[in-house]
């Protein structure tokens, strides 16, 4: 499996373009040690050439251009992009499909919850239903498995979705979430390729970039995969109302924070198989800075900070 990371920032990307904050100042002027990122989109691919997107990022076009192997192959309009998961509808992971729009069909694959909010309450995601077959929806339930088709029969891949209690986007009526299954607000994958190979164990990955919680079966899951992709928007839950005046603490908008007694570096620590890998990191988060403290004590502690362009295969 090859997994490209083409986005790695939170929503507004890093420097957020109303943001003066330290991190996005320094960036600005030159005096920061560290690199600017777009917003987070992951994309995986088979033996065959298939990908598929994580996410649809608000930077998905320039992700997608400045990315060769997600070129057209042909003259005429044929991508190698079969399609998008999605795990959950916050605009950042759901903005880009406006950008896949050009009567390209594509498979989408959601929650019922997400699907209903994007096609029955949003009227500007109808552009993505212009003509028959434009986009095909596929409704995935947490705790059931379904497979991404690849190239060939069988050389697909294998999807375990993970419900994570979060919250749906703030843009979603009361009234609406009254009657959404709040399992299917907020989702984790687990992913593997499959292939004809029966002996050896596959090599799976784990993408949560938005994870509000950490309980024991979650830890196992965790455990049992090769790399894992985990929520790494804020180090500590205060960091908005300390660095902003003002603003929502992390846990109360379904983010786990790194730091603290109950953050994510010290719930993870007992992690010993999976490469493991922060994203979804917010402009402010002082782990960006390569000559901080924090980061620092995310690298001792074995943790990887996603970076745009960072590519790997497992």
């Amino acid at each position: 499996m090859r997994v490209k990371v083409l986005g790695s920032a939170a929503g507004g990307g890093f420097p957020q373009w109303n943001c003066a904050c330290s991190n996005c100042h320094r960036l600005r002027q030159g005096g920061f040690h560290g690199k600017a990122r777009t917003q987070t989109q992951v994309a995986v691919s088979n033996h065959t050439g298939t990908w598929y997107l994580l996410g649809a990022s608000a930077d998905l076009r320039s992700q997608i251009e400045s990315t060769s192997d997600l070129h057209p192959r042909t003259e005429s309009p044929h991508t190698p992009i079969a399609g998008v998961v999605l795990t959950g509808g916050d605009l950042d992971h759901v903005l880009g499909l406006l950008l896949l729009r050009e009567f390209q069909p594509l498979h989408l694959y959601a929650t019922a919850g997400i699907r209903r909010i994007l096609t029955e309450d949003n009227s500007v995601f109808k552009l993505l239903q212009r003509v028959p077959e434009q986009i095909k929806w596929h409704d995935v339930h947490p705790a059931t498995p379904f497979e991404l088709p690849g190239g060939a029969a069988g050389h697909g891949f294998r999807c375990h979705p993970i419900g994570l209690t979060g919250k749906y986007p703030a843009y979603v009526t009361p009234e609406r979430q009254a009657v959404l299954l709040a399992e299917e607000a907020v989702i984790g994958l687990m992913i593997n390729e499959m292939t004809a190979d029966s002996e050896t164990p596959p090599k799976r990955i784990l993408f949560a970039p938005s994870l509000p919680g950490v309980g024991a079966e979650l830890l196992s899951k965790l455990e049992s995969c090769d790399v894992i992709f985990v929520d790494g928007t804020f180090w500590s839950d205060d960091e908005l109302v300390r660095t902003r005046g003002a603003g929502s603490n992390a846990r109360e908008m379904g983010h786990l924070p790194i730091s603290g007694p109950e953050g994510s570096l010290r719930l993870l620590a007992s992690l010993r198989h999976p490469r493991k890998i922060f994203i979804h990191v917010n402009n402010t988060n002082p782990i960006l800075d390569e000559d901080s403290a924090e980061h620092r004590q995310v690298s001792e502690a074995g943790w990887e900070i996603a970076e745009d362009g960072m590519e790997f295969q497992i």
